[in-house]
């Protein structure tokens, strides 16, 4: 069999040192203020046989300015957010609540009932539950004895 010299587990990962030298350019430019904005807003999700909960930190955005979307197994958050209130006088040290429009989606494991998807934001936090279809949560099958 052909080889190239090495084995496949040091096999060069394009996406991997991608997402490597984002993580370093976000560390460079985090001191000038910049947050990083390409994981906002910071979300948990949890997974079980019935569906998803996922939760968002959406501090200082109004309801009306989120839209949520399912499509298959993919919700899409949408939103933007207020810019930073001046104060009189003063000058910007640091600011790293990120303002303006901002998209985020999370991939899950199985399809969503976009039907019976609910969302509810109270003190900034977001909370949006994902049922599975009914047909596709697993059942559980008992073993007879014969």
């Amino acid at each position: 069999m052909f080889s190239i010299g090495f084995p496949r587990s040091e096999v060069w990962n394009a996406w991997r040192d991608l997402e490597r030298l984002q993580e370093q350019l976000d560390r460079i430019f985090e001191p000038f203020g910049g947050a990083n904005l390409r994981e906002y807003p910071a979300v948990n999700v949890w997974v079980n046989d019935d569906g998803a909960v996922l939760t968002a930190e959406l501090p200082g955005v109004k309801k009306e300015d989120i839209d949520i979307s399912v499509l298959n197994d993919t919700l899409t958050i949408r939103g933007k957010r207020a810019g930073l209130e001046e104060e009189e006088g003063a000058k910007v040290l640091r600011n790293e609540r990120p303002a303006g429009e901002f998209t985020r989606s999370i991939g899950l494991p199985f399809r969503i009932d976009a039907e019976k998807v609910t969302a509810k934001l109270e003190r900034g936090i977001l909370r949006v539950e994902l049922p599975r279809p009914e047909q596709e949560i697993p059942r559980k099958i008992s073993v007879k004895v014969s």
